[in-house]
């Protein structure tokens, strides 16, 4: 079971060679799992820019597509991310929430993160969207301490740990250029009973 959440595919392309360098880059000399996801996973919070953040085209969702650009919605980077520790021989898989965009009450889209199985905690959620103001995810194993906390009753936060991204996902980075036009169609999904667990 865990062996897929170390494969190289369309979305999560670690071994396209720009990924698989730099993965073996951040790896350097560390001989712990920890050390090397909790660099993986800063490079991509702090160095990586948040396309909405920045206000930053292209469109990416490719893990190398996004390393190559330096820029991507909080999916994109949790599939780099996530090509990026695969990469390291490190489990890794999408999670998601469902958060409210601006204000309570609505409109909600999903929020895309990451989770890591480190040998020490079992599966560990991170989220490398990039910190600002109000926002300050970290690593910490094994409190975590994700980007967002869900609080009114239609927010979401999903149990389950993906092997790929969500179909509907991809289908809004592909279809549209520019950020404006992501930002004015995000992603959203209200009802997840009938999705089975990804465990």
């Amino acid at each position: 079971m865990m062996s897929k959440y170390l494969e190289s595919s369309e979305y999560i392309d670690w071994k396209h060679p720009v990924v698989a360098a730099k993965a073996a880059q951040l790896a350097g000399h560390n001989s712990s799992d920890e050390a090397v996801a909790q660099r993986c996973f800063e490079f991509v919070r702090d160095s990586i820019k948040h396309s909405w953040d920045y206000r930053e085209n292209p469109v990416t969702c490719k893990a190398s597509d996004v390393l190559i650009h330096g820029t991507g919605y909080c999916y994109a980077k949790s599939h780099l991310l996530a090509a990026l520790l695969r990469a390291n021989a490190l489990p890794a898989g999408l999670c998601y929430q469902r958060l409210a965009v601006d204000t309570p009450g609505g409109p909600y889209c999903l929020h895309g993160l990451n989770a890591v199985y480190l040998k020490q905690n079992g599966w560990y959620r991170i989220d490398a969207r990039g910190n600002k103001p109000g926002v300050a995810a970290e690593f910490s194993p094994p409190t975590e301490k994700l980007a967002y906390s869900v609080g009114e009753t239609a927010e979401r936060d999903f149990p389950e740990i993906w092997q790929e991204p969500l179909p509907h996902v991809v289908e809004t980075l592909l279809r549209y250029e520019t950020v404006e036009e992501v930002y004015r169609n995000l992603p959203d999904i209200e009802v997840v009973q009938t999705m089975s667990q990804r465990y």
